[in-house]
């Protein structure tokens, strides 16, 4: 079965967008995933297709209401869905590569873009929404997020890259920023491609770019060398 994401959405159309561009888009229409969108307005139950109201105690903006939510949600999650529910918020845990590697490696997941001031904390409790940010900054809406999230993981599904090794030496696989890549011409502007990478040292090679990794790693994310 091919890893599945259903998408709880306010803009629908908004997607696949990229996803449905280059490899991903074409993992998408070989069946290697699949995406499916729900539009939350059709769980409103009056005729202006409310979906938000006020916040409780004041305050600016508007709350997705947790009765409509909910009821988008398990119109898309049967009982014996075993998919993570997914919450596209900047307050969320950070989107790291060993929780994309986590999710590539399950059925696929059922995200929620939050759109307004939030999402009522009812909704999130009742139906244990995992609140996951892909950066410390604000955004009008989950809708990009989840794109974001969405090829992170896809990317990983056998087939998908092509080369099963493609994303080996990538920033976060080893826990270091990916070292400095190089192509012809050897020479650009007066800058040479390093003596290292075409010595034909393999060895030399692999040594260039560890140390490589470390510096730039060093300079760039000392937090991850911790």
């Amino acid at each position: 079965m091919s890893w599945r994401a259903d998408v709880i959405t306010l803009f629908p159309d908004l997607f696949p967008g990229p996803l449905g561009a280059s490899v991903i888009g074409r993992g998408l229409g070989e069946g290697l995933w699949s995406l499916q969108t729900t539009q939350l307005r059709d769980f409103a139950t009056d005729r202006h297709r409310t979906v938000d109201d006020t916040p409780a105690g004041g305050g600016p903006g508007m709350v997705l209401k947790p009765d409509i939510l909910a009821a988008a949600i398990d119109a898309v999650t049967p009982l014996d869905d075993a998919r993570p529910r997914l919450l596209m918020s900047p307050r969320g845990v950070p989107l790291s590569q060993a929780k994309v590697r986590e999710l590539a490696a399950g059925p696929g997941a059922v995200i929620v873009c939050g759109r307004f001031e939030g999402v009522d904390q009812r909704v999130i409790e009742a139906r244990k929404l995992e609140e996951i940010s892909i950066g410390d900054y604000v955004l009008a809406g989950g809708e990009v997020a989840a794109m974001v999230l969405i090829e992170a993981v896809v990317r990983l599904i056998p087939g998908v890259l092509g080369a099963a090794d493609s994303h080996a030496d990538e920033s976060f696989e080893n826990g270091l920023l990916e070292y400095p890549q190089y192509t012809r011409p050897q020479t650009f502007e007066g800058r040479d491609i390093p003596a290292e990478l075409i010595s034909g040292n393999h060895a030399g090679v692999e040594k260039w770019r560890r140390e490589a990794s470390k510096a730039l790693t060093r300079a760039r994310r000392p937090d991850l060398l911790k």
